[in-house]
């Protein structure tokens, strides 16, 4: 009882909270992912004692390295997550210590978490290394799961985005292009769970075989379709995008319609065009990336282009 982890203190952020904070701008949901991000920046880190951070904590917070499965162990993408979600968050309530632990994260991670040879990021490893060992060992197997690739994926787009710097941009596209060869099923539809270290789908029993289970739906992968198309566009290669909307009458107060699509960089995109049901509107707020919608009882098409600035 009384025990922390990833999942309970930051997973919410980008599971639903930052697209509360996008959908009203209501300043009790910043206040909170605030201290989220705080929290994740004070407690997490482990550096002195290892490239991972800690994942799971008593209430006390002081780790707790010997719960179930997890142990003492690293799971890459949670470390590539907390890099993402900061990098987020900076746009939103910017703070040096937000991008100095996203950058280190992302510096530090390649060398223990990827694999260098054949790209793509690995799932499982041991935290500390052994006696004369100099490689963090794998708990259980070599392969890579598809959500792990999206978070580094993300991560590596949005600071490469944000920051402008080549390394990143380059960590960014050979996760991109792991994912793209080996994970997508070409054939008949869908994302593979898991692939061997080599790409081959992994295909044997259990819950990794199939592209649905209860610990695999279409969040991870719709997630990333979407946001790797906003960051690679809006903050790298600077173009334009349209984005579609369909509000329910009454469902948004004032009729404010927010359509930022993620939590960009103050001033970086605003909003070039409106259309609804495809005709020109210009009640908008190009700068505040707002529609303010009509007074109908009908459900109407919104589209929305969005510029870089």
């Amino acid at each position: 009882k009384g025990t922390k982890n990833w999942n309970s203190v930051g997973d919410h952020a980008p599971a639903y909270l930052i697209n509360l904070w996008l959908a009203t701008e209501k300043p009790e949901y910043a206040d909170m992912l605030e201290y989220t991000f705080d929290t994740i920046e004070k407690r997490f880190p482990d550096y002195e004692n290892c490239p991972f951070v800690n994942e799971k904590f008593f209430e006390d917070w002081s780790p707790d390295q010997t719960w179930g499965w997890q142990q003492n162990r690293a799971v890459v993408g949670h470390n590539m997550k907390i890099a993402w979600n900061l990098m987020r968050m900076n746009s939103l309530k910017a703070k040096d210590s937000y991008v100095d632990l996203a950058k280190k994260i992302a510096d530090i991670m390649p060398a223990v978490g990827s694999d260098q040879q054949r790209g793509g990021w690995y799932d499982v490893v041991e935290r500390a290394l052994g006696e004369d060992e100099k490689i963090h060992r794998f708990v259980w197997h070599d392969r890579k799961a598809w959500w792990q690739q999206e978070q580094s994926i993300l991560a590596y787009y949005i600071l490469a985005g944000v920051l402008g710097e080549p390394e990143y941009h380059r960590l960014a596209r050979e996760a991109a292009a792991f994912y793209n060869a080996w994970f997508l099923d070409t054939e008949d539809g869908g994302v593979y769970f898991n692939v061997l270290a080599n790409g081959i789908p992994f295909l044997a029993s259990g819950n990794e075989r199939g592209k649905g289970s209860h610990s695999m739906s279409g969040y991870h992968s719709t997630e990333l379709c979407f946001l790797a198309a906003v960051y690679t566009n809006l903050l790298v290669n600077k173009q334009p995008m349209d984005f579609y909307f369909k509000p329910i009458p009454g469902g948004f107060p004032d009729n404010i319609l927010r359509v930022s699509p993620d939590i960009l960089p103050p001033g970086s995109i605003k909003i070039g065009s409106v259309e609804i049901d495809g005709n020109p509107y210009s009640d908008f707020d190009a700068e505040k990336l707002s529609v303010k919608l009509p007074d109908t009882k009908e459900r109407v098409k919104v589209k929305v282009n969005i510029v870089p600035t």
